[in-house]
């Protein structure tokens, strides 16, 4: 039998439509005390560095996050990151084996797939990023903005280069793996694995319309290609490049990192760059001969004729006859 990603979960033979549901119960426990421990962690810093203090008290107090400090855009990053080893030692605990089967249909994470991803992430995001940075301006009548290095603007791009990679695929492995496997046992269709998860992403996301239109779009195409190409490889490769670029040159002071509003041409833009991402993927996928299902041989059928008996203590194979 052949499964694609969404039904993943139904190829393990000890499949039952309620473990899902226990699995994210358990991922929830696990989240929790990773998460006091992080908040443990963070109050213990300020004994370290008292220099913090000021920062993290602001943090806990008003519940505002900044960015564009290190020691707040580390938390920030941890506390989503930790979702990864959350769901992850959940689906050890219930199954189905092998975990690995959240990653793709080969039951991990394609690695050499994965670098042919390279060449479409960096010409759509690249192309992306030269036109909302520096061609955009210019057409709109707009200064061009000027980098800048301040006292934060490394420990910024070293905690986002560590971090972003984690917390990205954790939202990956969550949205786009857990919940469209669990959707995906209960419907076969794929777009309600695609299109049902969307929401919850959407409102862990604190943004006017227009930015929640834009994370939809991208929640949207992310779980298309997870179905086209089986795994979670092309959404985690986008999603890491995207954060990244947008901290990075965030800590130059070319955007604004903590900016919550968008408008209708910055939702454009990203489409089109899902778009052409989208695109190159799927002719990256023909020419490396990827496979997107995955294919379980069941038992042959016992033989009609033969019939297995006991009598007197004894066993034995009898054929009938007609």
């Amino acid at each position: 039998m052949e499964f694609a990603y969404h039904r993943l979960a139904r190829s393990a033979p000890g499949y039952r439509w309620w473990k899902p549901l226990v699995t994210g119960l358990i991922a929830l426990g696990i989240f929790v005390v990773f998460t006091i421990v992080l908040v443990v962690l963070l109050l213990a810093s300020t004994l370290v560095f008292p220099e913090v203090r000021p920062v993290i008290t602001k943090l806990i107090t008003t519940g505002q996050i900044d960015n564009s400090l290190p020691v707040v855009l580390g938390f920030s990053l941890s506390s989503i990151a930790v979702i990864l080893p959350s769901i992850w030692l959940a689906r050890l605990i219930m199954g189905p084996r092998p975990v690995g089967l959240l990653s793709s249909i080969a039951g991990r994470l394609r690695w050499r797939w994965m670098l042919r991803l390279i060449l479409p992430v960096v010409i759509a995001y690249g192309a992306s990023t030269l036109f909302s940075v520096l061609l955009l301006p210019l057409l709109t009548g707009e200064t061009l903005p000027v980098a800048s290095v301040t006292a934060s603007t490394w420990p910024v791009v070293l905690v986002a280069v560590l971090l972003v990679p984690l917390q990205a695929t954790a939202e990956e492995f969550f949205f786009r793996g857990y919940l469209a496997q669990t959707i995906g046992g209960w419907l076969k269709h794929p777009l309600f694995a695609i299109l049902l998860p969307v929401p919850l992403f959407t409102i862990g996301h604190q943004y006017d319309v227009w930015g929640l239109i834009d994370v939809s779009v991208f929640a949207v195409v992310a779980g298309w290609l997870v179905f086209k190409t089986g795994g979670l490889e092309a959404s985690i490769v986008a999603h890491v490049v995207n954060n990244t670029v947008i901290f990075v040159i965030g800590a130059f002071g070319l955007v604004d990192v903590n900016s919550k509003t968008g408008s209708g041409l910055e939702v454009a833009i990203s489409a089109v760059t899902l778009a052409l991402y989208a695109w190159l993927v799927t002719r990256a996928a023909k020419r490396f001969g990827l496979e997107r299902v995955r294919v379980i041989t069941l038992p042959a059928p016992p033989d009609p004729a033969t019939i297995v008996h006991s009598e007197g203590g004894t066993e034995g194979t009898v054929t009938a006859r007609g």
